[in-house]
C-alpha cells in the first residue's frame, strides 16, 4: 500500500508533517492548518497496463459519430428491393459508400451522454440525460500481406444495444453494454486498394440498469490480425492449483484453424516468476481441425511459489506459445496469481488459509466529466482512491466490467466479485454469462461469480432452475471459485435460490444475519450489498428543500443502515465474510433520496470526483490495522456561529483521542473504532485538534483552522508527471485558499481554466445537484473542490494548466510530459468516396451505346481493383455503377478518377460522355464530375483486346473539387 496516499487521504497533509514520517519532507511544504483533503502529488508515472496478446491493436482513432438515426431512403423499385436484401448491399448510413464525411470525428472511448444536458423530461434514472440513437463509422485499410490471416474486431463495451455491419453485411446483433462484441471480419474483409468500411448503430434507449449507463463505443476497440492457425481469443486457461506437494497449473490453450486442411501445432507453456526467470516448463501436440477449434492442454508444476495476496499481490506470467514446424506463429502471456480462497460457513473468507475480512465497495463505471468512457489510467487513480482507506474487495455492481479494471486489481491487491448483468439461461444471456467467465477466469483478483443481483423471481422455483442452469455455465469454464447471488429478500422461502449458491449474498437485510445462519449453519454468507447511507461531501447540516445530506453520517435509505452501523453489524459476525458498502464513489443516476435537480446519488463515500466524505475517515479508521488513522469533521469555518453548538465528530483506530480547540484541551475518550467518537462545543474561531494516541503518544493528529477569505486558485495533479503517449490520463483538484495559503472549504465560486500540452476531457465538482455541463473549460468549485481531468499529448515536453476566477489570484500548474511511446493505434483512413460495388454486362461484339440498364441475371457484380480475365475473342462490356454523390460533391462537383483501366474506354455519367482512353494498355482515366444531387450513374464502356485483362485494375474514387 502506498503510505502517503494512505496516510494524506485520511489525516491530512498536517499529520505527516507533525509526525516525522519518510514524507514529511513534501508535507512540511504544506502550511500547517491547511486541512486539503486530497493526497500530495505522487512524482511517478501511473504505469501502462501491459498487453498479453501481441495479435491486437487498438483501433481508437478516425472514428466519425453522428448523434441521431439515420434511415434509408425508401426502395424505389423490385431492383432495389432486390438488392437490398443481398449480403453487402447494407442501406442508409451503413453502406459502404454512405457520405460521412461531415460527421464529426471522435476518439474512443467515448460517451456521447456525458456531452449531454440535463433535461427534467430525460429518464431520471439514468441521471436525466438523453441518450437516443447513434452511429459510429470508420473505414480501415488492410494490408495486403494480411489476407489469409484472422481478422478480428473487438468492441470492449458499447452501451447499450448494437448492430454492426462490415462492408455492408451485417456481423453482429449486441443486447448488452457490458459484453464485449467479439467479431470475425476475416471473411468479410478487403485488402490492398480495397478498404473496409465498419458501421455501427448504436440503440441507447435501451436500458439495461436503473442507473446512469452512457451511450456509445465507451470501453476499448481492438483490431487482431493473426495468423490462419492461432491461439483464439480468451483462448489460455491457465488458473493454478493447490495440490497436497504444491502448486500445478494446469494450462489448456484453444487453437483456431482457417486454413484448409488440418494442421499440426506444438504448444510450449513456461512460467516466469516476477523477475521474469523461467520457473516451470511443459509443453504438447495435437492437430486443429479445418474451421474449427482444439484444446491443447499441459500441467506447470512449481513446489513453493510466492503466493498472491491483497497485502502482496505478487504476479507471475504464463508464457505460451503455439509453434508450426517449429516455428512460433503465436504466443500470449498472461499474469497469474497463486492463492487459495476458501467461505467457511462460521469463519468467513481464507485466503491463502488466512481469515480475510471483505472490507468492500460497490461501483459503477462512471466518473464526474467523462461519464462511463474508461481511461485506463483513471480506473487504477479510482482504485488507489479506495486503497487509502483500507479497501479491499470491489463488488462490480452489477455487470462485467472492462478488462482493464480487472488488471488494475491483480496489481493493487483487490478481491474482486464478477458480476453477471442478466439473469437469463437464454442462449444470447447465457453467451454475455459464458463470455465474462471465460475472460475473466485468470484474474487472481477474482474470487466470487455473482450470477444475479436482486431479482424478483429468486424466491422461486423457476429461479432455482435459472441459476442451476447459469451455475452449470460457470461451472463449465470454471470450477475453482464459488457462485452466489445478490439477493435482497426470500430466502426463508420454501423455495430460494441460496439453496443451490455456493455463498449466500445478502443485499441488506442486516437484521437477518443470525436468523439465516441459524437455519443454514453448512452454508457461508456475505454482506453482497450494504450501507446506503446519504452524504453531501461538505455539507454539516440537511437541508431537504435544497436537496442537501448531512456528512455526520446521520442518514440512511429505509432499506439500509448509516456507514458506521452497517459496518458494525458486519464485523461483530465472523460468519459474515465481510460486506460492499453501497456505494464507494458517488455516480450519476439513481438520484435518491432526491429527484429532479439531484442528477446524481448521495450514497457514495467519496464524490463524483473521488474527493473524500466523512465517510472515507469512517471507513479509514475502520479498515486500515498497519498506520494510525484520524480524521475530524467538520471544517472550522462558520462565520456568524460564534457561541452556538457545533457537534464535532473524530475517527480513528487509535487507543484514545483528545480534542483541542485553540490549544486548549477539550477532553480525551476511548477511541469507538466503529461508531466513532463525538463531542459538542460552541464554536469559536481559531485552530481544532485531533490528536490520535497509543500508548500515551500522539501517533495522528488532524487540524482544521478557521480560514479567511479566498484570495487565490491552486492546482494539485495527482502526479507530476505524465507519460507523453497520448493516452495518459489523470484529475487535477482545483481549490480556493486564502492569504496565509489554506485551504478555503466553503469556497463555492465559479473558475475557469486552459491547458497546453494536454487535453481537457472532462469536468466536475461532486455537486449532485449542478447542472453545469462536464465539458468545457469551465466549473464551479463545489464546497471548496472541483476537478480537471486532462489527457497527455505527445512527446517529451510540459503540460501547462492555468485556472483563474474573478478577483482571485490565478493559478499555474506545470507537469512534465515524459517521452513515452505511444501505444500503436490502427491507421486513420481518411474519408474518400470509393467506387467499389459495379456490375458488368457479358462481352458483346459491337461497341454497346450508354444507358443499358443492369438486370439481375446476365449482369456480373463485380468490384472495382477486380479486374476481368483474360479471354480469347475482343469485344465491348459495360461497367455500370449507381451512387449518391456526397454532398460537398453534390454542391460543387468533383473528380472522377480510376487508378487503371485495361483496354479502351469511353467514361460516361448520367449518359453524357466525360473522357476517352484510346490506348489499350493499362491507365489512369480522369474526368470532372458535375455538381448534382440525387442518384447518379456511371458507365464505362470499354474495348477489350484478346488474350488481356480488362476492364476495373485498380481503385475508383470521387473526390469534391
Amino acid at each position: 500500500m502506498d503510505r502517503r496516499q494512505l496516510l494524506l487521504g485520511s489525516a491530512g497533509l498536517g499529520a505527516l508533517a507533525s509526525l516525522g514520517l519518510p514524507e514529511a519532507e513534501a508535507a512540511a511544504r504544506a502550511v500547517e492548518g491547511d486541512a486539503f483533503p486530497m493526497p500530495a502529488p505522487k512524482t511517478a508515472l501511473m504505469p501502462r497496463l501491459p498487453d498479453g496478446d501481441p495479435t491486437r491493436t487498438r483501433i481508437e482513432r478516425g472514428w466519425r459519430f453522428y448523434q441521431g438515426d439515420v434511415l434509408p431512403a425508401p426502395l424505389k423499385d423490385h431492383d432495389d428491393t432486390y438488392g437490398s436484401v443481398k449480403a453487402g448491399n447494407a442501406r442508409g448510413a451503413a453502406a459502404r459508400d454512405f457520405d460521412d464525411s461531415e460527421w464529426a470525428e471522435v476518439r474512443l472511448p467515448h460517451d456521447w451522454a456525458s456531452f449531454q444536458p440535463f433535461e427534467q423530461t430525460a429518464n431520471v434514472s439514468q441521471g436525466y440525460r438523453k441518450r437516443g440513437i447513434g452511429w459510429y463509422r470508420r473505414r480501415l485499410t488492410l494490408d495486403p500481406a494480411d489476407h489469409g490471416k484472422t481478422i478480428e474486431l473487438h468492441l470492449d463495451g458499447v452501451a447499450t444495444n448494437a448492430t454492426v455491419w462490415v462492408n455492408g453485411s451485417v456481423v453482429a446483433h449486441s443486447w448488452s453494454g457490458y459484453a464485449s462484441i467479439l467479431i470475425d471480419m476475416t471473411p468479410f474483409a478487403r485488402f490492398g486498394d480495397e478498404d473496409n468500411v465498419i458501421a455501427i448503430r448504436v440503440d441507447a434507449e435501451a436500458m439495461e440498469g436503473w442507473w446512469y449507463e452512457g451511450a456509445g463505443l465507451y470501453r476499448h476497440a481492438w483490431l487482431v490480425r493473426r495468423g490462419p492457425v492461432s491461439i483464439v481469443t480468451d483462448g489460455v486457461h491457465c488458473d493454478p492449483r493447490k495440490t497436497e506437494t504444491g502448486w500445478n497449473v494446469p494450462v489448456t490453450v484453444t487453437a483456431g484453424n482457417i486454413e484448409r486442411a488440418p494442421v499440426a501445432v506444438a504448444v510450449e507453456a513456461e512460467l516466469l516468476d516476477p523477475s521474469g526467470k523461467r520457473v516451470a516448463f511443459a509443453t504438447t501436440a495435437g492437430s486443429v481441425p479445418v474451421l474449427d477449434r482444439a484444446e491443447l492442454a499441459m500441467t506447470l508444476s512449481l513446489a513453493n511459489p510466492k503466493l498472491w495476496s491483497v497485502e502482496t499481490p505478487t504476479l507471475y506470467t504464463v508464457h505460451t506459445r503455439l509453434l508450426r514446424d517449429g516455428k512460433l506463429i503465436d504466443e500470449r502471456r498472461t499474469p497469474i496469481g497463486f492463492r487459495t480462497v476458501r467461505f467457511d460457513a462460521d469463519k468467513g473468507l481464507f485466503v491463502n488459509d488466512h481469515p480475510v475480512k471483505l472490507k468492500g465497495v460497490c461501483i459503477h463505471q462512471d466518473h464526474a466529466g467523462t461519464g462511463v468512457a474508461q481511461y485506463d489510467a483513471l480506473l487504477g487513480w479510482r482504485l488507489e482512491r479506495l486503497k487509502a482507506m483500507g479497501c479491499n474487495a470491489i463488488r462490480m455492481s452489477h455487470n462485467a466490467p472492462t478488462a482493464e479494471l480487472l488488471d488494475w486489481c491483480d496489481r493493487m491487491g483487490f478481491l474482486v466479485m464478477d458480476e453477471n448483468r442478466h439473469f437469463n439461461p437464454a442462449p444470447d444471456y447465457l453467451a454475455q454469462l459464458s463470455w465474462m467467465v471465460r475472460r475473466d477466469r485468470n484474474h487472481p483478483s477474482v474470487i466470487l461469480w455473482s450470477v444475479f443481483n436482486e431479482e424478483p423471481m429468486q424466491g422461486t422455483e423457476a429461479g432455482i432452475e435459472m441459476v442451476r442452469r447459469m451455475e452449470a455455465a460457470v461451472r463449465k469454464l470454471d470450477d475453482s471459485r464459488p457462485v452466489t447471488s445478490a439477493m435482497n429478500g426470500s430466502f426463508y422461502n420454501p423455495q430460494n435460490v441460496s439453496s443451490v449458491v455456493d455463498v449466500m449474498g445478502f443485499n441488506y437485510y442486516q437484521g437477518e444475519y443470525d436468523k439465516w445462519h441459524a437455519l443454514n449453519p453448512t452454508r457461508p454468507s456475505t454482506s453482497s450489498e450494504d450501507t446506503s447511507a446519504f452524504e453531501t461531501r461538505g455539507a454539516f447540516a440537511s437541508d431537504p428543500a435544497k436537496h442537501v445530506i448531512t456528512s455526520y453520517d446521520d442518514e440512511a435509505a429505509p432499506w439500509g443502515n448509516t456507514h458506521r452501523k452497517a459496518w458494525q453489524l458486519i464485523a461483530a459476525r465472523e460468519f459474515i465474510a465481510g460486506g460492499f458498502v453501497w456505494t464507494g464513489f458517488d455516480y450519476h443516476g439513481e438520484p435518491t433520496p432526491y429527484e429532479w435537480p439531484t442528477a446524481s446519488s448521495f450514497f457514495g463515500i467519496m464524490d463524483l470526483c473521488g474527493f473524500p466524505k466523512t465517510a472515507f475517515g469512517i471507513h479509514s479508521a475502520a479498515w486500515i490495522d498497519d498506520a494510525p488513522v484520524v480524521w475530524l469533521a467538520p471544517h472550522w469555518t462558520w462565520p456568524g456561529k460564534e457561541g452556538q453548538s457545533i457537534k464535532v465528530f473524530v475517527a480513528s483506530n487509535a487507543e484514545s483521542v483528545t480534542l483541542l480547540l485553540n490549544g486548549k484541551a477539550i477532553g480525551t475518550q476511548k477511541v469507538d473504532r466503529l461508531q466513532g467518537n463525538e463531542w459538542q462545543l460552541p464554536y469559536a474561531p481559531g485552530r481544532l485538534e485531533a490528536q490520535a494516541l497509543r500508548g500515551g503518544k500522539v501517533v495522528a493528529r488532524m487540524v482544521h483552522e478557521t480560514v479567511g477569505k479566498p484570495v487565490a486558485l491552486r492546482l494539485t495533479p495527482a502526479r507530476t508527471v505524465m507519460a507523453g503517449d497520448d493516452e495518459d490520463v489523470q484529475p487535477i483538484t482545483i481549490d480556493a485558499v486564502d492569504a496565509k495559503g489554506r485551504h478555503v472549504p466553503t469556497a463555492n465560486l465559479m473558475t475557469h481554466f486552459s491547458v497546453e500540452g494536454a487535453a481537457i476531457i472532462g469536468v466536475g465538482n461532486g455537486d449532485p445537484n449542478s447542472h453545469e455541463p462536464e465539458k468545457g473549460n469551465a466549473r464551479s468549485l463545489f464546497n471548496g473542490l472541483a476537478q480537471i481531468l486532462v489527457q497527455a499529448g505527445t512527446g517529451r515536453g510540459k503540460i501547462t494548466v492555468k485556472a483563474s476566477a474573478e478577483g482571485l489570484k490565478p493559478a499555474l500548474l506545470t507537469i512534465d510530459r515524459a517521452d513515452i511511446a505511444p501505444r500503436a493505434q490502427v491507421g486513420v483512413t481518411p474519408p474518400l468516396m470509393v467506387l467499389g460495388d459495379w456490375r458488368r454486362s457479358g462481352l458483346v461484339a459491337d461497341k454497346p451505346r450508354p444507358g443499358l440498364v443492369p438486370d439481375n441475371n446476365s449482369w456480373a457484380f463485380l468490384r472495382s481493383a477486380m479486374p476481368t480475365p483474360a479471354e480469347p475473342q475482343p469485344g465491348w462490356r459495360v461497367y455500370n455503377n449507381r451512387l449518391t454523390p456526397w454532398k460537398r460533391i453534390a454542391t460543387g462537383g468533383g473528380t472522377l478518377r480510376f487508378a487503371s483501366v485495361g483496354g479502351r474506354a469511353e467514361l460516361w455519367v448520367d449518359g453524357k460522355k466525360l473522357a476517352e482512353k484510346t490506348d489499350a494498355a493499362p491507365a489512369p482515366l480522369e474526368a470532372a464530375f458535375p455538381a448534382g444531387s440525387g442518384q447518379r450513374t456511371v458507365e464505362l464502356i470499354v474495348q477489350a483486346l484478346a488474350g488481356q485483362a480488362s476492364g476495373l485494375l485498380g481503385k475508383v474514387t470521387l473526390t469534391p473539387r
